[in-house]
């Protein structure tokens, strides 16, 4: 099998733009991803959103020359594609195209990134889509996405990084397209972009590219410093009650003062993997919440932002963070009102298993960093990773995608330097990582639930009450000892809560950005 060629350009070229190349002379596509350090953190107060926005407005519009739909006819033959994704500190466009239609496709890409039309009509088709995300979309298509929005809100009160990337209900019905044409000409300039490419490509092609590109907006845009993560007092819980919610969906976190960009790292990688690897049925919190007790779909960890969950099976690029947190994932699970509705010995239940899955969470947590991995443990999970990991770069663009991650933590190559990291641990460094980064005392937690499940579980976790697990008879009768032993010290475990407050969902995401205090 021949080797194949990448070239990592770390200087650039006679243009200001950093190049990240990857040769792959036997594929039949060109990627082009354009990467422009600006995010979300960027959006102006009051118009958060704009990043966003200005982006979609990009992909989904038309040029100075060709209509949205001109362009989607144009290319349709082709079979090529382009699209963009803002996070909190990038915004990427990802530009792909058979190799035969590349001279082609190539005038359409310039034009739609040196001339958009920003067309009043695609501004209001864009705006009204987005507008209906953060104001419908996000509290009724998903609660555990939900959830894990709300919990970004509060993890990041008062900074940069609170909102989503979609912005609020209010700031994005106050962004003018004046605001996006601006925005567009301040923060997407050749001053912080990167430009990635990949696939089978020719020198001239990338110098063309170079060239065109050189002729974006000279300004220098001022990037905000991001914001960091709080670490509260106790456990800080916010209940967010709606109508006919399917369960109670949880998300938990605290600050992580660690990522890629630290060796150290790799001890993390192989800790969150054991515990709770996304979509991993082998990992403990799957294991003791969903295949022995059936409470959910799945039950995961995280040791960095981890885009779109519930649809990527693996950790997607895109998405480099400098301010990072630690988190769970609790699927939902089931609520009182349908214990009661199911099964008529749990007529007299007063609460679903929210508290008692959240407590066995924490217990098992708490267990890792008195006990650790054992060394059979360590050298399993160790060497799955060493396999797993090469499969989160598998296609060209995903590649691509992750050397461009790289730059941005100081790395060349970051799956190729986690392999020598990983294959040169002990289980000691491992002990050693999750003694010194994780803790269950100071955590934010964020539960999306029924109305009928709020109050009964907030002053469960408020007093500390006893949390029995309610099954059913006939699954009872069927669990070994040991389960219900685990079972009865996971009901009384004591957890350090010190505030709990109800939030109705429609009040969701309109506090201030603005300096807070716990």
């Amino acid at each position: 099998m021949k080797k194949i060629l990448m070239i990592l350009l770390l200087t650039g070229s006679i243009f200001a733009q950093e190049i990240v190349e990857l040769k792959l002379p036997n594929s039949n596509k060109v990627v082009v991803k354009l990467r422009f350090q600006n995010g979300s953190i960027s959006d102006p107060a009051g118009k958060e959103g704009l990043t966003n926005l200005t982006a979609n407005l990009v992909t989904q519009g038309g040029t100075d020359k060709m209509t949205y739909s001109e362009i989607q006819d144009f290319l349709y033959p082709m079979a090529a594609g382009y699209f963009a994704n803002v996070d909190k500190e990038v915004t990427t466009f990802t530009f792909q195209v058979h190799v035969d239609f590349v001279d082609q496709f190539f005038p359409v890409m310039m034009d739609l990134m040196l001339h958009p039309s920003f067309s009043e009509n695609d501004f209001q088709r864009i705006l009204t889509n987005q507008q209906n995300y953060v104001d419908q979309v996000i509290r009724s298509s998903s609660d555990e996405e939900y959830s894990k929005m709300a919990l970004e809100d509060l993890l990041f009160r008062g900074t940069n990084y609170q909102h989503m990337t979609q912005g609020t209900s209010k700031s994005v019905a106050s962004i003018t397209l004046a605001d996006v044409k601006s925005h567009y000409n301040k923060f997407f300039t050749k001053n912080n972009l990167m430009i990635g490419i990949a696939g089978n490509y020719s020198d001239e092609l990338l110098a063309k590219i170079e060239a065109g590109l050189n002729k974006l907006s000279d300004e220098e845009p001022v990037i905000p410093k991001p914001g960091k993560a709080r670490t509260p007092d106790g456990i800080v819980v916010e209940i967010i009650e709606k109508e006919n919610a399917f369960g109670s969906a949880i998300f938990a976190g605290f600050p992580l003062d660690i990522t890629r960009e630290d060796d150290e790292f790799a001890a993390m990688v192989v800790a969150n993997s054991y515990l709770g690897e996304h979509r991993k049925s082998y990992s403990k919190l799957y294991q003791l919440l969903r295949e022995t007790r059936s409470m959910n779909y799945g039950d995961y960890s995280y040791i960095e932002w981890y885009d779109n969950g519930g649809a990527n099976m693996l950790p997607p690029s895109g998405t480099p963070r400098s301010s990072n947190y630690f988190s769970i994932w609790i699927r939902p699970v089931q609520i009182a009102k349908q214990l009661k509705q199911q099964y008529d010995e749990l007529k007299d239940v007063e609460i679903g298993h929210a508290h008692f899955a959240f407590r066995m969470a924490m217990k098992e947590i708490d267990r890792l960093i008195s006990e650790g991995l054992t060394q059979e443990e360590f050298e399993t999970t160790r060497d799955f990773l060493l396999s797993y990991t090469k499969l989160y770069a598998q296609s060209p663009s995903s590649r691509l995608g992750y050397l461009m991650d790289s730059r941005f933590y100081g790395r060349k190559n970051y799956i190729m330097e986690l392999d020598g990291l990983l294959k040169k641990l002990t289980l000691e460094d491992v002990n050693s990582a999750i003694k010194k980064y994780w803790q269950t005392e100071n955590m934010f937690v964020t539960i999306v639930t029924d109305k009928s499940e709020a109050g009964p579980l907030a002053s469960s976790l408020k007093l500390n009450k006893p949390s029995p697990m309610s099954y059913s008879d006939q699954v009872k009768e069927g669990l070994p000892e040991q389960v219900l032993k685990q079972d009865e010290e996971a009901a009384n475990y004591k957890l350090n809560v010190n505030k709990v407050e109800i939030i109705n969902s429609a009040d969701t995401f309109k506090k201030s950005n603005n300096k807070v205090n716990l």
